[in-house]
């Protein structure tokens, strides 16, 4: 019994290892989004303090927009499509900046946009893959014989067994599924999101931020 205890734990820690690995990460992602949208929004008003034309205000303004529909897609209010199309046309503002901004700007907001594009790759991988769904299998199997052999042990008093056999299965259950709700860091739009969801701070503070420049 001991060493079926002991393979449950070892499977378990593996597991939550594992994920962590991806949730530690995943923490980063929102803020280098916002840091990327900050350096974009700090060249444009940059720009814009020189030539106060209608194109600038509307690339700020578009960038902000842009914003918005990032933290949207979190939500999964708007589709992955819809938001790349939505940061390739800013494109559309940065042909016409080049003639007002100088190519320099422009090369450093693109150079944002694909920082921007690559993150939201890796947001939408994590979030879509689920690790190891074979290794979640093993362990409520292991979980349930755990149980299972553990009430078929005779633990002394059945108070003591009582005690032990569900203090044992409670910490084995919640473990296995915390671990299920750390695989994905990005779940803000299921019932079963909760605290362990990485903060979207970051992107708030940009909208709060940016709307004084618009």
């Amino acid at each position: 019994m001991a060493g079926l205890i002991s393979a449950n734990v070892f499977l378990l820690g593996f597991l939550i290892s594992s994920v962590l690995i991806d949730y530690k990460e995943s923490e980063k992602l929102p803020g280098e989004l916002a840091a990327n949208l900050m350096s974009i929004l700090d060249e444009v008003s940059t720009v814009y303090k020189r030539n106060q034309t209608e194109l600038v205000r509307a690339c700020l303004e578009y960038t902000l927009e842009l914003t918005q529909t990032i933290k949207n897609w979190f939500y999964k209010k708007e589709n992955t499509d819809t938001l790349m199309n939505k940061l390739s046309r800013l494109n559309d503002y940065l042909d016409g900046l080049e003639s007002v901004a100088g190519a320099g700007s422009v090369s450093r907001i693109k150079s944002e946009q694909s920082a921007i594009r690559r993150t939201i790759i890796r947001v939408r991988t994590i979030r879509g893959t689920s690790f190891a769904p074979s290794g979640y299998a093993i362990a409520e199997a292991m979980n349930i014989l755990v149980i299972i052999g553990l009430l078929l042990t005779q633990i002394g008093t059945f108070f003591e067994a009582v005690f032990f056999v569900g203090l044992i299965a409670f910490v084995n259950t919640y473990m296995l599924m915390l671990i299920k709700q750390l695989d994905n860091p990005f779940d803000y739009y299921s019932k079963a999101s909760g605290v362990d969801e990485v903060s979207l701070m970051p992107l708030d503070e940009v909208l709060c931020l940016s709307k004084p420049l618009v």
